[in-house]
């Protein structure tokens, strides 16, 4: 699986932008946006990728959630590659509503959606068991404090995440973190529970 962040270098304040390609782009495979920004320039990348022949270059779109910085691109996303859309909530542009526990496949791998409320209702990470990898959007993996305060259910979600193997975590603002991610997650867990829970 390739993992390409097309946001690089924006000038645009906007999320990061990850397109998930297949390594042979076979037709049964799933070429997939995580969350779409707000840098237009993201569109003629796509055109410009090889994304294999006689596919569509989006098949599927996945918010990690509705903030503006993750979700505004998507009117241009869809009326250039009429992809899929799914998020938690049915967002205003999604046609599919994920579900906690869901598999979804992406380029060639299966997904886990996991909900991670907490920076917003509607927040999701994705994933991949194979790849050891997960996309937090803004959920808060990397914690280094224990004066925050935390909902319950995200620190239920926190623990669920903790229990998989994670060997890489890409955020949604920021550069992927791809040595120590699960001795992170488990130190952002401690850290956690020492907060204030409510």
């Amino acid at each position: 699986m390739k993992i390409i962040n097309l946001t690089i270098g924006s000038d645009i304040y906007t999320s990061n932008v990850y397109f998930l390609l297949s390594d042979w782009k076979a037709i049964d495979d799933v070429n997939a946006l995580i969350d779409v920004g707000r840098d237009p320039s993201i569109i003629e990348r796509i055109k410009q990728l090889d994304t294999g022949v006689g596919k569509k270059k989006v098949d599927k779109v996945i918010l990690t959630h509705g903030h503006f910085d993750h979700a505004s691109l998507l009117p241009a996303v869809k009326a250039e590659f009429h992809p899929d859309v799914y998020a938690f909530h049915s967002y205003n542009g999604a046609s599919r509503v994920l579900r906690d526990g869901q598999t979804m496949k992406l380029a060639d791998r299966w997904f886990e959606v996991i909900h991670t409320p907490g920076h917003t209702s509607d927040s999701v990470c994705l994933y991949c068991p194979e790849e050891g990898v997960i996309f937090s959007g803004d959920a808060s993996l990397i914690i280094t404090a224990t004066d925050g305060s935390y909902q319950e259910d995200f620190v239920k979600a926190l623990e669920k995440i903790a229990r998989r193997n994670i060997k890489a975590i890409y955020p949604g603002h920021g550069e992927p973190l791809v040595r120590g991610a699960k001795q992170m997650i488990f130190r952002s867990l401690d850290n956690v529970r020492k907060s204030k829970v409510f």
